[in-house]
């Protein structure tokens, strides 16, 4: 009896080796080529569309696929990178990321700059940023990176005055002169083009404004340039991945003539290639 049951379960033994051994060249086929495809969440426009373009034009002659998940918010794609459901995201700059860093605790790195979305001002009703009227409500993005970079462009553009030395960490704090009594007004970014109904103006992150059919390079009333621009958009990985070899290639390719020219052709000035 004993010498039976050993043999079936030696036999069974087997038999689940070969299975195992028969599903084992299926499985590392299916790892080899979920290995090849790079993951990458990005803002749609135009983190999304750049994206777009070298995955269906450039990638497949560096043996690169891409993966690109959307994100309409600027929380996600850091939360979903450091779970590891991406393997990069690309849709902040470096300000945005250090404040992500020194908040949530983050281990990122940033890589090169690809692009810069000019920061703009917009309005409904006001012509010139010499019209905005008095008591004037002034919409801006909530978040510390993003609210300093207004304050700056308000106050280059003569709205109000800050204090000297704030830079991006500018805060209402800092305003040192405010002649037409603005009265802020702190959202969310991706709400600032819906604000444009109920304020004089609203300052909206460039990629914001273009999906809402906004051009920054006419529409707006002031814009940032590209000169010394702390804001240029970049991809950013885990710190340790930035020399893996699907990364590398990216960045090449990110990096090139032809995504410069993408850039060029199709943004017109709304998008400034930061390479």
């Amino acid at each position: 009896m004993r010498r039976r049951s050993f043999a079936a379960v030696l036999a069974a033994t087997t038999l689940t080796l070969g299975l195992a051994a028969c599903g084992s060249s299926d499985d590392a086929a299916g790892d080899s080529a979920a290995s090849d495809t790079l993951k990458v969440g990005v803002s749609p426009v135009p983190h999304g569309e750049i994206l777009k373009y070298v995955a269906d034009n450039l990638a497949a002659a560096e043996g690169l696929k891409i993966e690109i998940t959307e994100f309409n918010d600027y929380i996600q794609p850091n939360v979903a990178l450091s779970e590891k459901q991406l393997d990069a995201n690309y849709f902040q700059h470096i300000p945005y990321l250090e404040e992500e860093v020194a908040t949530k605790g983050y281990k990122f790195t940033a890589l090169k700059p690809v692009h810069i979305e000019p920061l703009g001002v917009y309005s409904k009703t006001v012509k010139a940023i010499a019209d905005v009227p008095n008591g004037g409500v002034v919409a801006i993005p909530n978040d510390p990176s993003n609210s300093g970079r207004s304050l700056n462009l308000l106050a280059k553009n003569g709205l109000i005055t800050l204090k000297d030395g704030v830079g991006v960490k500018a805060t209402e704090k800092d305003i040192t002169a405010n002649p037409k009594n603005l009265q802020f007004k702190a959202l969310e970014a991706a709400q600032l083009p819906r604000s444009l109904e109920d304020t004089a103006i609203s300052v909206i992150n460039g990629n914001y404004a273009i999906e809402t059919g906004l051009k920054p390079a006419t529409d707006s009333l002031a814009l940032e340039t590209g000169d010394d621009n702390p804001y240029a958009n970049l991809v950013v990985v885990r710190t340790g991945d930035e020399t893996n070899e699907k990364i590398v290639k990216l960045e090449k390719l990110l990096h090139s003539a032809e995504v410069k020219k993408f850039i060029e052709d199709k943004y017109q000035g709304s998008v400034l290639a930061a390479f």
